[in-house]
């Protein structure tokens, strides 16, 4: 699936064929945390418009954060007028060898797969149905405010999880730079955090962003403080579009 970028920010791509099935209840509940690491979807600004992708899209965690437009295509059980519904990745929907990829295992290689929050689902279709076939496209992710980035970790050690990411809503890659050091090449741990060993407490950090599918880089100065606490969220002001 091709992307298609213009100056100043991420373009749809074209509409594609899938299949949605959705897991958890009308909570949303057990749609909280998953690989991404996003943890807590209501306070990481996420809600339950969220998806698991199978991993033929989340590509080793480098598929977290992408947003889609999902809608119902071609069953019963879609509702009148194909209503459109804009999900965020934030979990793996991973293989089922046990079953083949047309009974159950929708979710195996190379099979294209949203798994959706309940909620989500019912925007698009009737969950009785259990699985429906759509159509879906990469669109830009729409945030409010900069990049965030949760800091776990310690003074030797530092877990940066990233979120309200807009634009494509990936990462590819982070450099982290204390106010006494070179840029840092950050590691990929999982999902969408990154990690770096070095000493870096009592300093305070910027962030070198790399976008997954743009490649474009984002340079957040000064994003957390030199008392930055590791369990805290900080908030640069700037942002992919």
């Amino acid at each position: 699936m091709a992307m298609r970028r213009a100056q100043g920010g991420f373009v749809a791509t074209q509409w594609s064929l899938a299949h949605a099935t959705f897991y958890g209840d009308d909570s949303a509940s057990e749609t909280m945390g998953g690989a991404c690491g996003y943890g807590d979807l209501y306070s990481t600004g996420y809600g339950t418009n969220t998806a698991a992708l199978s991993s033929a899209l989340f590509s080793d965690g480098y598929g977290c954060g992408q947003c889609y437009e999902i809608r119902c295509s071609g069953a019963p059980a879609c509702y009148a007028g194909s209503p459109i519904v804009t999900v965020t990745a934030t979990n793996l929907c991973p293989p089922n060898w046990a079953l083949p990829s047309d009974n159950g295992g929708w979710c195996n290689p190379p099979r294209v797969h949203f798994d959706m929050a309940k909620p989500a689902f019912n925007q698009i279709a009737d969950w009785h149905a259990g699985i429906v076939p759509v159509m879906y496209r990469r669109v830009a992710c729409q945030k409010t405010g900069g990049i965030r980035f949760q800091l776990q970790g310690n003074a030797y050690w530092l877990l940066v999880f990233v979120t309200n990411v807009g634009g494509g809503g990936d990462i590819a890659g982070m450099w982290v730079k204390g106010e006494n050091t070179d840029w840092i090449s950050m590691s990929h741990n999982w999902g969408a955090s990154y990690q770096a060993f070095s000493c870096l407490g009592g300093q305070n950090l910027s962030f070198k962003v790399l976008s997954y599918t743009s490649q474009e880089t984002l340079v957040a100065y000064t994003a957390a403080p030199a008392n930055w606490v590791a369990g805290l969220t900080y908030e640069a002001t700037t942002n992919f579009t």
